[in-house]
């Protein structure tokens, strides 16, 4: 199977309710299309320095900024697909760069601090940022549900919705079980928006009309902040499973 390895576009999130949700899912009938894979469980392996140099500027919120991660589609095997995933954020505008590796690969390339099995562009752009940003390690899983909606008329329009966002600091696996500290309320979901252009009219109208409004939010950077002000109490702390 072919993956985009590309992406240049422009990413703009909401925070719904059940209830805004509802409406907007209304919405997109007549104009969108939930994908085949339906409701997927997706998981990130986030990677950083000791002193998470790369979260902590990115929470400064500058006009560049740069993360890398490993994401799979599923509980991932030795042998089963997983995204080396470089994305950059300049202006506004996200552009990630992706290469496809088996699980075994890509976690033994950075637990060993060995070189990238493949020989590309994309993997260059990751060696620099590997040497640049030295001492790169695991710091936190990170996994949600998604489903993801795309646009009936062809065009490059996606919406997304994310449930359940759960992090947690240890057993940083890509083929373990989805668990840990939950970052969203319950019953709020977050939205992206994923265009190379504007809004269609038909979705600007519905978010004025639920008066839905643009949020910046970072499911790394709250995951960072949770650990660092230190919500997870022994005792308080909810560990959540995903199916």
């Amino acid at each position: 199977m072919a993956y985009q390895a590309t992406f240049q576009r422009y990413e703009i999130k909401y925070l719904l309710t059940a209830q805004q949700k509802r409406a907007i899912l209304q919405a997109m009938k007549p104009y969108m299309k939930l994908d085949s894979y339906g409701r997927t469980v997706i998981r990130n392996v986030y990677f950083d320095t000791d002193s998470f140099r790369l979260i902590r500027r990115s929470l400064e919120k500058p006009a560049y900024k740069e993360k890398l991660r490993v994401r799979s589609y599923q509980m991932a095997a030795d042998d089963d697909p997983v995204f080396v995933e470089l994305k950059k954020k300049y202006k506004s505008v996200v552009y990630k760069r992706r290469l496809t590796l088996s699980e075994a690969q890509a976690m033994s390339t950075f637990q060993h601090n060995l070189p990238l099995p493949v020989q590309s562009q994309i993997a260059e752009e990751i060696e620099y940022f590997r040497s640049y940003y030295a001492g790169l390690h695991p710091t936190v899983f990170l996994s949600y549900e998604r489903e993801a909606f795309y646009s009936l008329d062809g065009g490059d329009f996606r919406v997304t919705f994310d449930e359940n966002i759960l992090y947690r600091e240890y057993d940083l696996s890509l083929g373990s079980e989805a668990y840990g500290t939950p970052l969203l309320k319950e019953g709020q979901t977050l939205m992206e928006i994923k265009t190379a252009g504007g809004l269609p009219l038909w979705m600007s109208h519905a978010l004025n009309q639920l008066r839905a409004f643009q949020t910046s939010f970072s499911k790394y950077g709250l995951a960072y902040q949770h650990m660092m002000t230190g919500s997870k109490e022994n005792g308080s702390r909810r560990a959540y499973h995903v199916c």
